[in-house]
């Protein structure tokens, strides 16, 4: 008989929460996304999707900014 029993799998579900946390902090969601890819791929999925849109919203939010500020730049002269 042994007294040793497998450890309950975790709970993998994909979840709002971190693809928000992933959207708003890139750098936690890819950490999220590699530390959790092997053991819940469905959270580490919302992670990394998070963290993709995030990079790619601030990417053309500064695209846009520095095209404003180049315009304005361009038009003091």
């Amino acid at each position: 008989m042994s007294t040793y029993s497998t450890p309950p799998a975790p709970q993998d579900k994909s979840s709002i929460g971190f693809g928000i946390l992933g959207f708003l902090i890139p750098l936690v969601g890819l950490i999220l996304w590699l530390v959790w890819k092997a053991q819940t791929p469905l959270k580490a999925k919302s992670c990394g999707i998070g963290a993709l849109i995030g990079v790619i919203v601030y990417v053309i939010f500064y695209i846009i900014m520095f095209a404003i500020a180049g315009s304005t730049l361009s038009q003091l002269q």
